[in-house]
């Protein structure tokens, strides 16, 4: 063998090696999976050693391969799509273009992105939010809100709820032809933990007398309390997000100070002062018998009341709506809840819904066996049209 094929062939080892993930037997279109995620993670170690080089944060290099997938608000045959602002908030605007004798439903959507990345200008929600509008015959609105590590909670919490609210004001659904009793709300990961959030402090906003009928909630992410859950453990290193990247995404929602990362990897951040906070996001109580697989809950090493008093952020209901109350919970709307097998955030989602069902709400919960964080937003894969169909049906059917 001469010495190019040689380096070829080891080139082609590496390259393989790279690629290849393991991954369970009943994922569909396993090489399709790993080849989203090795562009993921190709794209995430390229921002890391730039941030180590003091080129700038890591985000700063996501965001710009992002923006190639940005696509602008062009209408098409069946939705008109339009930008403006609700309350100084960007949001883009998707109508029917049919007519319509009544007043039509509308969905207030949040997307993704761990508080740091995203826009709804991504391809993917754009995509999402003209098929939910022709085939709801729905306005949807697609909501921006400031990202981290520049911006930090409150910030996406109250850019989100200051849309919201405008949006609920009857003088602007009356412009848009929406029917003020059948109004929902949604979001994905970070989306669906805004989401969660909003809905809740909606219950005590006196100036809002328009409540939502329903809310979506995509693989939230609901609290960063216990980052040791049987999820995180199974899902440490799956694709396509890590306990590395939703740790560091976590708290760069509320810092830039790498020691709270540090303290929440191992799972010492929350101080012996918020202990009481744990028993609303206690697995052993709160997760289905299926999903624990002999997992023991440990109760959590207590860390210092260092972090919590300079980043208060993370014991805050709105950041982490699994921190509310019974009497709270009770009041919320119907409920649609989609968790993934294979999601760090799955167990977040699932003692949601647990806890949700123990307050009296009626949730329905869709549990996809083959699914994986982010799969909602891969359009060219099969799970994620049987998910979207899904969704879709059910906002038909209770919206």
């Amino acid at each position: 063998m001469g010495r190019k094929s040689l380096y070829l062939l080891i080139v082609g080892v590496l390259v393989a090696y790279y690629v290849y993930t393991p991954l369970p037997d009943n994922f569909e279109e396993p090489w399709k999976v790993m080849w989203l995620d090795t562009q993921i993670r190709t794209a995430a170690h390229l921002a890391t050693f730039l941030e180590l080089l003091g080129t700038g944060h890591y985000m700063d290099f996501l965001m710009f391969t992002l923006s190639f997938a940005e696509v602008p608000p062009t209408s098409d045959e069946n939705v008109t799509v339009s930008e403006t602002t609700f309350n100084n908030i960007p949001v883009r605007v998707y109508v029917p273009k049919r007519k319509s004798a009544a007043l039509r439903r509308g969905l207030f959507y949040i997307h993704g992105g761990g508080w740091c990345a995203g826009s709804a200008a991504l391809s993917s929600y754009d995509m999402l939010s003209r098929w939910t509008a022709d085939r709801l015959d729905a306005v949807v609105i697609s909501t921006n809100y400031r990202l981290a590590p520049k911006y930090h909670f409150p910030i996406q919490f109250e850019d989100v709820y200051n849309a919201l609210r405008w949006f609920l004001r009857r003088t602007v659904l009356a412009e848009y032809g929406v029917n003020p009793e059948r109004i929902g709300i949604s979001g994905d990961s970070a989306g669906g933990n805004l989401a969660a959030a909003v809905t809740q402090q909606l219950l005590d906003d006196p100036d809002v007398k328009i409540k939502l009928k329903v809310q979506c909630l995509i693989y939230p992410a609901l609290q960063p309390l216990d980052v040791d859950l049987p999820s995180y453990q199974e899902n440490a290193h799956f694709p396509v997000l890590p306990k590395s990247s939703m740790v560091r995404l976590w708290s760069d929602y509320f810092t830039t100070d790498r020691s709270l990362e540090r303290a929440m990897l191992s799972n010492q951040h929350i101080p012996l002062e918020s202990s009481h906070l744990l028993q609303f996001v206690n697995w052993s109580s709160l997760l289905p018998e299926r999903f624990k697989k002999g997992h023991v809950y440990k109760n959590p090493i207590y860390g210092s009341s260092e972090l919590s008093n300079k980043y208060p952020g993370f014991l805050d209901v709105r950041a982490a709506p699994l921190l509310a109350d019974d009497n709270k919970l009770r009041d919320l709307p119907r409920t649609y809840v989609i968790t993934c097998q294979y999601d760090v955030l799955r167990d977040d989602g699932l003692m949601y819904v647990t806890r949700l069902r123990n307050a009296g709400v009626q949730v329905t919960h869709n549990h996809a066996e083959a699914g994986f964080h982010g799969a909602f937003g891969f359009l060219e894969l099969k799970i994620s049209s049987r998910m979207i169909s899904q969704y879709i049906s059910w906002l038909s059917e209770n919206l």
